[in-house]
């Protein structure tokens, strides 16, 4: 089996208030009940929290009720949509 290293890999940058929103989700979220199409779908779900968790740490991790407000906010102002 392929070591973590020998797996390609694309690197994102968010905004950070994206990047409180899509955790926050994640982690409030039952995936089971999110709708896909092919279970790689949930597994990609899975492995973006996961990765949440393991890069983003207490700056994402550790946000309170109102920073996560905060970021909402900042992020719905300008969806135009």
């Amino acid at each position: 089996m392929a070591g973590d290293d020998d797996i390609p890999t694309v690197n994102v940058r968010l905004w950070r208030a994206d990047a409180i929103v899509l955790y926050d989700w994640l982690a409030s979220t039952d995936l089971n009940t999110v709708p896909i199409t092919h279970p790689a779908q949930k597994q990609a779900l899975t492995d973006l929290w996961s990765r949440f968790e393991w890069a983003a740490d207490d700056d994402v991790m550790g946000c309170s009720p109102e920073e996560i407000a905060a970021a909402r906010e900042e992020v719905a102002k300008d969806m135009g949509w």
